[in-house]
């Protein structure tokens, strides 16, 4: 699959490139795309939920009424779950909510996320731009240009470039990422993703080991 190079002005270059058939052009997988969403936001909770058992309640252990004979539960102190103010059975414990994923299954997932967003034609292959200053305005005509304003889009960068972070920082629907860090979640999150050259060549380079 061809795409033409744009510039930060939104006209072609008259350069194209060609999308790796392998990483762009496969049959989606579903289920993995399913369990690397799943791990990526099960990683994203704090885990830190905690509520109070019947050993841990602070209140008095005496025995409020007799062992048999009372007709009720056998509640032994005030403590006990079955009374207002007592402790909870089996409640949360902070724990770690994060799962093991094979490396292949996440790599395939992100070639399927990918896949799916070249199917509907949500990708665009943009020169290396910089910026020499952090500016808002500067970042919302390279948007309109680009005809991607209105849109939640995912710029996808080689290296850091501090500036043009800063610059989308504070627009709603924007995000700049590395894309050495790309994952199937914000992929499939962006309605279109804005890729640069050198960015495409990193993503060939991690998905084809």
């Amino acid at each position: 699959m061809e795409i033409n190079v744009l510039n930060i002005n939104g006209q072609e270059t008259g350069r194209k490139v060609t999308l790796n058939e392998g990483i762009f052009g496969i049959e989606p997988n579903d289920h993995v795309i399913y369990l690397d969403v799943k791990q990526y936001l099960a990683n994203q909770r704090q885990g830190t939920a905690k509520s109070k058992e019947r050993s841990e309640v602070s209140g008095s252990t005496r025995k409020l009424g007799r062992q048999k004979g009372g007709g009720g539960a056998r509640r032994g102190d005030i403590n006990s779950p079955l009374l207002v103010g007592g402790g909870r059975v089996f409640g949360p414990k902070p724990r770690d909510y994060g799962f093991k994923l094979n490396k292949k299954v996440k790599n395939l997932a992100r070639k399927s996320a990918l896949s799916y967003k070249a199917q509907e034609n949500a990708i665009l292959v943009v020169e290396d731009f910089q910026m020499e200053a952090p500016k808002t305005k500067e970042f919302i005509n390279i948007a309109k240009n680009l005809k991607v304003d209105g849109k939640k889009a995912l710029y996808l960068l080689p290296d850091v470039n501090k500036n043009v972070y800063l610059s989308a920082r504070n627009l709603q629907r924007v995000e700049v990422m590395l894309a050495a860090s790309l994952n199937t979640y914000k992929v499939l999150n962006a309605d279109v993703l804005v890729i640069t050259e050198n960015s495409l060549k990193e993503i060939d380079g991690i998905l084809n080991k």
